[in-house]
């Protein structure tokens, strides 16, 4: 599991040139330009003042969920983790075996032992939280050191919210178990 992202992507137009419909829409669409709010005549109070109405909007929309960012961010912690998943995880596939092929045959206990030796290399100083997840996460934020960004209650699957929220900054967790397999977590915010 990892942090949610969305994304999004336009979609564009595409004509056929062979056409000669489509080559006049698509030089009147060339010509079609948008007024922008600079551009906008004082001669026309009506558009100005839509112009100004939607910058209002936009604005108490921004103050808005700046504002509901804020008051979230109060509430939210951030944490790195590493992800051994095992034969009893609920998918069974990862970045790094998109089969399954390693996490239908690695038990428990077998990931508990390999996190357990992990977390002592990241303990004695021996090694970098960030470079071991980078090498062992079945998470995909492995590729970012294990750093699943900025989280709030009700996010994560139970056991790893608790397990985050009771630890302090820089601390981390003994083996924490979940749907997704079995964990280390380190608080980082």
């Amino acid at each position: 599991h990892t942090a949610l992202e969305l994304q999004r992507s336009e979609g564009s137009r595409t004509r056929s040139p062979s056409s000669p419909a489509s080559a006049k829409i698509e030089s009147a669409d060339r010509k079609r330009k948008r007024p922008s709010s600079s551009t906008i005549s004082s001669a026309d109070p009506s558009a100005a003042k839509s112009g100004s109405l939607r910058d209002k909007h936009r604005a108490k929309a921004k103050m808005s969920s700046s504002a509901a960012g804020a008051a979230a961010a109060g509430s939210q912690v951030r944490a790195s983790h590493i992800l051994i998943k095992h034969e009893g995880s609920r998918r069974k596939a990862s970045w790094k075996d998109p089969e399954g092929r390693v996490i239908r045959s690695t038990t428990r206990e077998s990931a508990v032992s390999q996190l357990k030796a992990l977390r002592e290399d990241i303990v004695a100083g021996k090694a970098k939280f960030e470079d071991l997840a980078s090498r062992f996460s079945d998470c995909s934020s492995a590729k970012r050191g294990g750093d699943l960004g900025p989280f709030g209650r009700g996010q994560m699957q139970k056991p790893f919210e608790e397990a985050t929220y009771a630890l302090k900054v820089g601390e981390i967790s003994d083996i924490v178990d979940t749907d997704s397999g079995v964990h280390i977590i380190m608080r980082t915010g």
